[in-house]
């Protein structure tokens, strides 16, 4: 998974929370846009358009953007920044036995979720490559307690996007779009009201519900996400993808480098070849 685009309203109150609260680093600032990122790899794209509605929460589009770090007390540093520089965005933290995880939403609205893994050979995956998560208590203040390491060197230190997690208007059409024809697997699925998928055995790249969004339509021009870009392999992995989608009859923008496309909601997917 690559960065994530927000559309929104305030660009230097998003960018400020993105930069002093979630403490990514800005990479890049010009105009009506910014990157912000770790290490020099963009995890946030903010574009400023002034003149679009807010997003409806009970459309498609973005429910959370998950920040995986690297480890707990790097977790736990951005964890502490957080609290102290916006404790009204908190909103929840759960322990998934394949990781562990804190809420919180951003001045506009938008889900965020910050991250980390355990190490994948205590994860329960049975041979049909499903992997078994939960949503268990997790206390936010025991976890500072045991992580925080204040004087931590973050050097050469990366945080990267994790997965995306969407609002879908049904899961039986998430199911046949993001698995059948795009080609990722099933790792859990939560009856008809969420699905998660991945590639690489990872518990899921791309997590989808109906949540709040059952029966959702096509999305409408709004705030909030922009798109969604995933890496992959080579440029025969794009072609591979383009011969797919073009037997399923779904449109495809492709300059030779990025294949861009949108899900039956409308969501904007944008893949690119890591050579």
């Amino acid at each position: 998974m690559s960065a994530v685009e927000l559309l929104v309203r305030d660009l230097d109150a998003m960018t400020a929370y993105y930069q002093q609260a979630v403490t990514l680093d800005i990479l890049d600032q010009s105009g009506a846009t910014a990157t912000l990122g770790r290490a020099g790899e963009p995890i946030m794209r903010l574009r400023q358009e002034k003149d679009l509605p807010p997003a409806n929460p009970h459309a498609a589009g973005l429910y959370h953007t998950a920040i995986l770090f690297q480890d707990e007390a790097r977790l736990a540093s951005a964890l502490l920044s957080v609290a102290q520089q916006a404790p009204q965005s908190f909103t929840g933290s759960a322990d998934h036995l394949v990781s562990e995880a804190f809420y919180f939403t951003d001045p506009e609205g938008n889900g965020l979720e910050l991250y980390h893994d355990r190490p994948r050979d205590r994860w329960q995956v049975t041979p049909d490559g499903s992997v078994h998560m939960d949503s268990l208590a997790l206390d936010p203040n025991r976890f500072l307690q045991r992580w925080l390491a204040p004087h931590a060197d973050d050097e050469g230190q990366t945080a990267t996007i994790g997965h995306v997690h969407l609002q879908v208007g049904d899961i039986p059409t998430a199911r046949r779009f993001y698995s059948d024809i795009l080609g990722f697997d099933v790792t859990a699925a939560l009856g008809n009201t969420a699905l998660f998928v991945s590639a690489g055995g990872y518990h899921h790249h791309i997590g989808m519900n109906t949540w709040q969004s059952a029966g959702a339509g096509p999305r409408a021009a709004s705030l909030g996400l922009g798109d969604v870009r995933v890496t992959v392999p080579a440029r025969a992995d794009i072609d591979a993808l383009a011969d797919r989608l073009a037997f399923h009859h779904v449109p495809v923008e492709d300059d030779g480098l990025t294949l861009r496309l949108s899900d039956p909601w409308g969501t904007r997917l944008a893949l690119t070849p890591e050579s």
